[in-house]
């Protein structure tokens, strides 16, 4: 017998939808609420390391992305006039049978997960939130914003980086924090010549090219910033070449098609950590909501992805509420502090180096080989 019956998923994005639909597929019945009235999924894309599509492969999904998007190899690195320096390889050490990485755009993904959801029964509805939840032990009564009620065995919070259900178990203890990068992301026709990721390195930026289908992929920079400000407007797209100088080669002349304003997202970069257990009884959070990283590895959405699928396979197991929780927390904190303190440390280094410091220590690309290599273990 399941640990429990009826789940409460609080948030639509990537975790949350790949969290309802596994909890179905354990037998667990699965209500997901969205705050946004309609699906709002903006256009640029994501990457699926091996270890993303070996999660999403437990729950039938690899596949529809990997039709969907552009599967590569590995990461070629260049300098900032486009000389390679290095084109190591990748991995498929977590799921030999799939490829290491997976480009997709994000609307294809949400659509994606979107119908994963409905195919095997969850009920979702936009357009609500939590009003209020009490947990009396046995169960959570919830209170929603349409003036409807519930109850649940079990409640999970996986609204992102600015947790409504974290504040609430937590209060301001854990707030996400600026780190001092931001990252700029556009999309473009793919390049003939574009057979797998690319890195650039600038003197005070990075740049990335990432497949998204045999004609499409975006482009990322990842530059120092002074603030933690969301950079929008008419004039964003002329901010984001102003970040371009010094570039030449593919990145040149890919900098001016940066023209439409609406097409270039700008995110800052912000880490944080639910450094205690991420539940209080029938309440907890996962992915974003617990677990904030920078994207230096390509693994944010991938922890939560794995947060999901674990947390539905050991729910659906044999046991107690609690026992299951308290595998999850000693399966999964020890490997997503792992990715955010190495984007924070990869994050360090690069801006030391663009500052023009010197840190014998700094091993960019010796900690994410290690990184890399050792996501790839089971957990």
């Amino acid at each position: 017998m399941a640990a429990v019956s009826k789940v409460l998923i609080v948030g639509g994005g990537i975790g949350g939808l790949v969290a309802a639909r596994a909890l179905r597929l354990q037998g667990i019945e699965a209500d997901l609420i969205e705050k946004e009235p309609r699906w709002t999924v903006y256009g640029v894309g994501i990457i699926q390391p091996n270890n993303f599509l070996r999660a999403m492969d437990r729950i039938g999904l690899a596949q529809p992305c990997l039709d969907l998007g552009g599967a590569f190899e590995s990461w070629r690195i260049h300098d900032a006039q486009g000389h390679v320096l290095a084109d190591p390889p990748g991995t498929r050490a977590a799921a030999p049978h799939l490829p290491p990485n997976n480009g997709i755009t994000r609307p294809k993904l949400h659509d994606v997960l979107v119908k994963g959801a409905q195919d095997v029964g969850v009920a979702i509805r936009l357009g609500t939130t939590v009003a209020d939840m009490h947990d009396d032990g046995a169960g959570v009564n919830v209170s929603f914003s349409d003036a409807t009620t519930g109850r649940y065995d079990l409640v999970v919070g996986y609204e992102g980086v600015f947790s409504p259900t974290r504040h609430r178990l937590f209060g301001d203890a854990y707030v996400p924090k600026f780190t001092g990068q931001g990252v700029w992301r556009y999309n473009f026709a793919r390049p003939a010549e574009m057979d797998n990721g690319m890195v650039f390195f600038g003197p005070d930026t990075k740049v990335g090219l990432v497949p998204l289908s045999p004609t499409l992929m975006y482009m990322f920079i990842v530059t120092a910033e002074k603030d933690g400000t969301w950079y929008e407007g008419p004039d964003i797209a002329m901010e984001m070449q102003a970040r371009l100088k010094g570039y030449g080669g593919l990145v040149e002349r890919l900098k001016q098609d940066i023209v439409d304003p609406a097409g270039v997202v700008y995110r800052p970069m912000m880490n944080m950590l639910v450094s205690e257990p991420w539940y209080k009884g029938r309440i907890m959070l996962a992915g974003d909501a617990a677990h904030t990283t920078t994207p230096h590895l390509a693994q944010g959405a991938a922890m939560a992805v794995e947060d999901a699928v674990l947390l539905a396979e050991l729910l659906g197991a044999h046991g107690t509420l609690e026992s299951a929780q308290q595998e999850f927390m000693q399966r999964r904190f020890d490997r997503v502090k792992y990715v955010v303190d190495c984007s924070t440390q990869l994050a360090t280094w690069e801006m030391e180096e663009w500052r023009g410091i010197h840190n014998p220590d700094a091993d960019q690309g010796g900690l994410l080989h290690r990184a890399t290599t050792a996501l790839m273990a089971g957990y």
